[in-house]
């Protein structure tokens, strides 16, 4: 067994625009047949049954649920999912927040965290640590992957918006492209990460402002969103390259 990690595009699947055309989002207004249908196509590249990935109702909170079977619907108002469980994926959505994926691959624990400004800010990474922690994980064997995000030089914020975050996840404040404050997100999230223990902290650079091959809120909305699962593979099938 491996854990396996997965961040999607945009391009590849059947909405069409503003969600063209991967969009996975079932919240974002898209045709819910669309949405269904690249939900399946994601599962069956992943090669799990699509009932064996688990979404969340991401409500940019620090709750924190544990999974053990697969799940009818969406997980209601959590940010995060741990599972020991082999071939559940887990899978957080994104549009410019950080996706956010844990494991330590020797207990077999794993981690999905939906970590957007407020949610990083009140503490999310922290609580999907600990319960990873109550199921055995270290933090010095867990390993972090932070998805593509909306980089510091595009997250423009009003100064006490960036102080208020400051204070609370210290090393995400800097300066914009244009010079005003801004907030980097995944540089919070990844001292923190660190402060904790967690022995190592990868980080994808793609901005999704920037690229227009990622789903941004930002940059323009309505728009769909991305995935980024987890899972522990059992079986060895599947394709990275979704």
């Amino acid at each position: 067994m491996r854990v396996r990690r997965v961040v999607t595009g945009r391009s590849g699947g059947v909405s069409l625009p503003p969600y063209d055309s991967f969009n996975l989002g079932d919240h974002v207004g898209d045709d819910p047949k669309a949405v269904a249908a690249n939900r399946d196509r994601l599962a069956q590249q992943i090669g799990l049954p699509a009932q064996r990935v688990v979404w969340m109702e991401q409500i940019h909170s620090r709750n924190v649920t544990v999974v053990t079977e697969p799940v009818s619907g969406p997980v209601p108002a959590t940010d995060a999912l741990v599972t020991t469980v082999p071939d559940l994926a887990l899978a957080v959505l994104s549009a410019d927040c950080v996706p956010v994926l844990l494991s330590d691959d020797e207990a077999g624990v794993i981690a999905g965290v939906h970590a957007g400004r407020v949610g990083a800010r009140i503490g999310i990474i922290g609580a999907a640590l600990r319960a990873m922690i109550e199921l055995g994980a270290r933090p010095q064997r867990i390993g972090a992957l932070l998805g593509p995000a909306a980089s510091g030089a595009n997250y423009e914020v009003p100064p006490h918006m960036q102080r208020d975050v400051e204070e609370h996840l210290p090393g995400s404040a800097c300066v914009t492209a244009t010079g005003t404050t801004g907030l980097d997100l995944r540089a919070g999230i990844r001292r923190q990460l660190l402060a904790a223990g967690v022995a190592a902290v990868a980080a994808d650079p793609r901005c999704t402002v920037d690229d227009p091959d990622l789903f941004s809120h930002r940059r323009g909305a309505p728009t769909g969103r991305l995935a980024s699962v987890i899972w522990i593979d059992s079986t060895g099938n599947g394709d990275d390259r979704v």
